[in-house]
């Protein structure tokens, strides 16, 4: 995966914008989640956004290094 990404010229880390995604679909789940009611059958509704959270940033992190291993074999 990159180090960085170039966003108008300013160097992010690829870990925070990784995260940053991370953070928009644990939204999403969570606002589903909540709609179903499966946060009535946890104990700690919090350990459960933060396991989702660590699943979510894992998946995209992953996800991220595989399609930039892609890209860089179609491009050559």
């Amino acid at each position: 995966m990159l180090a960085e990404v170039s966003l108008f010229g300013i160097f992010i880390n690829a870990g925070l914008v990784s995260a940053f995604f991370a953070v928009l679909l644990l939204l999403l789940l969570r606002k589903g989640l909540a709609h179903v009611g499966a946060y009535r059958l946890v104990w700690h509704p919090a350990l459960v956004d933060l396991a989702l959270f660590m699943l979510l940033w894992g998946g995209v992190a992953f996800a991220a290094d595989a399609l930039q291993v892609r890209l860089f074999s179609l491009l050559g």
